[in-house]
């Protein structure tokens, strides 16, 4: 069986369509991150010649997915996936090598995206600097859960007053953002120099 279709052979072995946390907290998640894609747009719609515009623009769809993301949990999938493509190709039991280097492939990928857009930004990191916190923030959440050691899992899904860690350290980036982009909305930010 050639690696396409046993991918596609095993993306439905391990995970299936349908909303992955039907809770409360996790639709609220979810209007989160449509408010801030919402709040992103209007940063960079209304504010055409503010520096920055192309990062609020990178970060409208990346927040539209991350919505989206939420409740269908991709990241299962994927895992499931590599999990099942590594029983059927043979190499399971050297699995910990391949999750090494896709992890590594992450940090990099992830320190390339942050310092690439923290040079992008430097002259408007001051106007822009919340919002690409609240991106890293969510870049580190996002990495820990798709990494999913198991005492990093334990971690972020413990309770703190009957809220879970992993709702607060995933809004904490999104209220950076949200924060960030009411700023610059603001008629005090919108008087203030596009630089």
């Amino acid at each position: 069986m050639g690696s396409a279709a046993t991918a596609w052979a095993c993306l439905g072995q391990g995970w299936q369509p349908g909303i992955g946390d039907p809770g409360p907290s996790g639709w609220l998640t979810v209007a989160a991150y449509l408010a801030c894609c919402g709040l992103a747009w209007a940063v960079a719609v209304r504010r055409p010649h503010v520096a920055g515009r192309r990062f609020w623009m990178l970060l409208v769809p990346l927040l539209a997915f991350l919505a989206v993301n939420k409740q269908l949990d991709l990241q299962t999938a994927l895992t499931a996936t590599g999990r099942c493509m590594a029983q059927a190709q043979g190499w399971y039991d050297s699995r910990a090598q391949v999750q090494l280097a896709f992890i590594a492939g992450l940090l990099a990928m992830g320190a390339l995206v942050i310092a690439g857009l923290a040079v992008t930004l430097r002259r408007s990191l001051r106007r822009n600097g919340l919002a690409l916190a609240g991106l890293v923030v969510l870049a580190a959440f996002v990495l820990v859960r798709a990494v999913g050691f198991h005492h990093v899992d334990l971690l972020i899904n413990r309770d703190f007053g009957g809220i879970r860690s992993n709702f607060l350290f995933e809004t904490a980036g999104l209220a950076l953002i949200a924060l960030n982009a009411l700023m610059l909305l603001s008629p005090r930010g919108r008087t203030v120099s596009p630089r």
